[in-house]
């Protein structure tokens, strides 16, 4: 077969090179002229944008309303809330000049937008009949990082941020982790990427949070990816910014609140998950193209028609492309098979005479030959068993790479994959780990409940905390 891929290096010899060069090669980024903002290319901005439209309807079903801030913030309210700009300021871009006037006061180019959401909630929370406030926007954000990779670290970053609003603590907690719940959902089974959910240990939380949640994902080379993430900010914003509400009894209080995201670093989550050699295998609910038709013979007439019967058929219910471009039927499957689409139909004299078509799986490889009159019904099965064993692969690759810890020897060794130790929870000991072991904190999971002494400083403790390497 007529390759196209041949110049993608091997996962197994180094997975960063092949994670750049299937980026690159899959034509989902171009480099800018700025250093640490990447291009979107049409391929890579339409799976954010199916990402974007399945998202955006599970919000819209649990009352989240969008809107849309400003991209700026004058520095004197950015700094209102001391705990959280710190965690910021050595990333923050800033304005200072339009046109030829410099302003007496900087700007910043907002690197997140609590304080712009808190400015506005003070303004227009008055009762407790004003709560909740559910509010989602979709934007970018500028953080100024000294290092960059496509998808997984930019300077200018495209997500969205949901900040919550609500009269009582339960409510707020509740909210923090219905949200988490919603990601998790959304990575597994549309996404078909297994997650741990936790919580982040203090050191490693949001700048501000009282406490952060995490979805966290194993990529094939054994390292984390903080894919999501959901915070309960308490009444700490709400505190700074005079954020009040008159309760049933008419008694002045203060709001409790939320906020959770997530960005195109996904996408990188879908490449490391579930790609190879050959490039990107995409699951089938954001694929661009979800089924490709390739003619085999061009130039026979009856070829053609057949080809154009099926993609009007199939078109109509998913996204087709049909290939009549004069490149050889080589290139094409290599060209498909580097952009992930999730099945690929070979039409031919051949198949024609049969009354059938072959029907080629990205993800197994595997070739299927079908008849023309239950094509549609037998793609609708394909795509949903793809699914799911894009999922069983993906956690079997995962489970192999989680290994429960017991001695400090252990840890010594252990050098890949998720690593369960026990651990107090204090920064003394989280740094210890880190500088002895080479390993960070990814989170505390949710549902750890055994008891065992901490590795480092021997105090008795009722969870296990994830460790290993995070991109």
């Amino acid at each position: 077969m007529e390759k196209m891929v041949k110049d993608i290096t091997s996962i197994d010899k180094d997975f960063c090179k092949w994670y750049t060069d299937v980026v690159v090669k899959a034509e989902l980024i171009d480099y800018s002229n700025v250093r640490g903002c990447f291009i979107l290319r049409p391929y890579g901005f339409s799976i954010w944008e199916n990402i974007v439209s399945i998202v955006n309807q599970k919000f819209k079903e649990i009352g989240v309303e969008n809107v849309s801030m400003p991209i700026l913030i004058p520095e004197n309210l950015l700094q209102k809330e001391k705990n959280h700009i710190s965690g910021f300021a050595p990333e923050v871009a800033w304005v200072t000049m339009g046109g030829e006037e410099k302003f007496a006061e900087r700007l910043c180019i907002r690197p997140t937008s609590e304080v712009l959401f808190c400015s506005h909630f003070s303004k227009i929370i008055q009762s407790w009949r004003d709560l909740p406030k559910l509010y989602n926007q979709w934007c970018s954000v500028v953080r100024w990082e000294k290092t960059s990779r496509p998808f997984l670290r930019s300077v200018e970053i495209h997500w969205q941020e949901g900040h919550t609003v609500h009269e009582t603590e339960q409510n707020a907690k509740d909210f923090t982790l219905k949200m988490l719940n919603i990601y998790a959902s959304f990575f597994e089974k549309t996404l078909c990427i297994p997650v741990v959910l936790g919580k982040k240990t203090e050191s490693e939380k949001f700048a501000g949070a009282e406490t952060t949640y995490t979805v966290e994902c194993m990529m094939k080379d054994g390292k984390a990816l903080q894919s999501a993430t959901s915070h309960y900010f308490g009444n700490k914003f709400s505190k700074a910014f005079g954020i009040k509400f008159k309760n049933k009894k008419n008694v002045e209080e203060f709001v409790y609140q939320t906020s959770w995201g997530l960005s195109t670093r996904v996408i990188a989550g879908i490449i490391m998950t579930h790609g190879d050699n050959d490039g990107l295998v995409l699951p089938p609910d954001i694929a661009p193209i979800q089924v490709v038709i390739i003619p085999i013979q061009l130039k026979n007439e009856d070829v053609l028609k057949k080809s154009y019967e099926i993609f009007d058929k199939i078109n109509k219910k998913l996204r087709t492309k049909l290939d009549i471009s004069d490149k050889s039927p080589g290139w094409k499957f290599a060209n498909y098979e580097m952009k992930g689409v999730p099945i690929r139909i070979e039409i031919g004299l051949r198949d024609i005479k049969n009354d059938e078509c072959q029907l080629v799986r990205r993800d197994t490889r595997k070739k299927y030959a079908f008849s023309f009159d239950n094509i549609e019904f037998s793609i609708s099965n394909m795509l949903d068993d793809i699914k799911k064993c894009m999922y069983v692969s993906a956690l079997k690759i995962r489970d192999k790479k989680i290994l429960s810890i017991n001695s400090v020897d252990e840890c010594r060794n252990a050098n890949e994959g998720f690593i369960k130790l026990f651990f107090c929870g204090t920064e003394e000991c989280e740094k210890s780990i880190k500088e002895n072991f080479g390993l960070s904190s990814i989170c505390i999971p949710i549902d750890s409940k055994l008891f065992n002494k901490c590795l480092i400083c021997g105090k008795y403790v009722s969870f296990e905390t994830y460790f290993g390497k995070s991109y």
